[in-house]
């Protein structure tokens, strides 16, 4: 923690200083000066967010079935349209809230991609290959190739997209189109996404013939590059090592894990063994909403109630784990830190709420408490991503929140009418 201290940017949106003060070099630009805390953007490890559209769905059925019955069903009705303002929703949802990164696995990914342009926010994107019913996975690979063969792994201004791979699980997919999905993503330096263990009932068959879903991906040869497995909640200590081993990174979604009674991941053993991990809101249907300081909180309580020790995760660690911790996660260097070098994704949350009674005049140890703890998404005021405002007084600048709720309410009004 930095007090009375300066972020300074350049013209194309990266932090060249951050540091007192006091020791700041003459900086010849605008300066804007602000009261409370600036902290770098959060980042959202794993997302499915035009599911805002699909809200509420299902919500007290367990995981399978709500996917089998629920949520593919409504999936196969959604048209590209449709994903573009599930995601613009969803993107304004987490700007206000001071995540400006996410982690995106969903179909019509360019649709995704378009809608986070438009409303100023960055995103990891995996589009989904998946071998099911209606899908052709061959079709769906071919797709994430091409894009990043035309388009390069980074594209946008303040470069606010990447493209990876999203095979959806190890249930979804047969090994071998696992070792073909992971053997295109290396080639190109492109990241993996894939939900690995997050239910006892989902991979039952892959367990019994492999052992685990972490041994399975070690024998498809899908380790190797950049490999993020979303949930991990059902890991052994051979699991974890076996992560820890091949740099594979952990989205852990707790609201979600609890919400369709998943179970509890090994947060506490993932950090020991330096498993790189981030936090993650998983899909607006399955959590129900896409607010990562709650998640924060939730792994906090989560890790401390599962191994009885109030000590295991402290409140610096918590935010660590939202911020620089989720750039870990995807692999990247250039995003979750107030760092020279990285991009300025910038968030102020002001202190004009109760949870700051006695302001910053407490010592650091505090502040950060009552940040994470107490304070979080409602004391966001302003977002900036790549140098850019895009969230000002608690309203987004590039889009009409009123108008993207009433798009994405007709979607859903469409779906429950069919």
């Amino acid at each position: 923690m930095l007090r009375d201290a300066v972020v300074d940017l350049d013209d194309a949106g990266r932090i060249v200083h951050c540091g007192p003060f006091h020791s700041a070099p003459e900086h010849p630009g605008p300066i804007r000066e602000l009261t409370g805390i600036l902290l770098p953007g959060l980042v959202n490890a794993h997302a499915h967010s035009p599911m805002t559209v699909l809200r509420g769905m299902g919500g007290d059925l367990p995981l399978m079935r709500w996917l089998t019955e629920v949520i593919w069903p409504a999936e196969g009705r959604l048209t590209p349209s449709d994903v573009y303002d599930g995601m613009v929703l969803g993107s304004v949802e987490m700007l206000r809230a001071g995540v400006t990164t996410s982690a995106e696995m969903y179909f019509h990914a360019d649709e995704v991609a378009r809608a986070v342009l438009d409303t100023g926010a960055r995103a990891v994107l995996a589009p989904a290959v998946m071998d099911v019913p209606g899908w052709d996975w061959r079709k769906m690979l071919a797709g994430v190739n091409a894009w990043i063969d035309a388009d390069g792994l980074r594209s946008g201004p303040g470069e606010r997209i990447e493209v990876g791979y999203g095979p959806h699980s190890a249930y979804t997919l047969p090994p071998a189109a696992l070792t073909e999905v992971a053997a295109e993503a290396r080639a190109r330096g492109a990241l993996v996404q894939i939900h690995v263990a997050e239910s006892l009932p989902e991979d039952v068959k892959q367990r019994e013939e492999f052992g685990s879903v972490p041994a399975l991906l070690e024998q498809a040869g899908v380790y190797g590059g950049r490999v993020l497995a979303a949930h991990s909640v059902h890991l052994s200590d051979t699991d974890i090592a076996l992560f820890a081993a091949n740099s594979v990174s952990v989205a852990h979604c707790p609201g979600s894990n609890m919400k369709l009674a998943s179970g509890i991941a090994r947060l506490r053993d993932l950090r020991a063994a330096g498993v790189a991990t981030g936090i993650g809101t998983d899909g607006p249907a399955s959590n129900d909403d896409l607010d990562l300081w709650e998640d924060v909180r939730l792994a906090g309580m989560l890790a401390r109630v599962a191994t009885l020790d109030s000590t295991v995760v402290k409140a610096a660690d918590l935010l660590l784990l939202a911020t620089r911790g989720g750039a870990d996660a995807l692999h990247r260097t250039d995003i979750g830190a107030l760092e020279a070098g990285r991009w300025a994704d910038v968030v102020h949350v002001g202190v004009d709420d109760p949870a700051f009674a006695a302001g910053l005049d407490v010592p650091d140890e505090q502040v950060l408490s009552t940040l994470v703890w107490a304070a979080g998404s409602r004391s966001v005021t302003d977002v900036w991503v790549a140098g850019a405002p895009v969230v000002t007084e608690g309203e987004p600048v590039l889009v009409d929140r009123r108008a993207a709720q009433e798009r994405a309410g007709k979607v859903t009004g469409r779906l429950l009418s069919a």
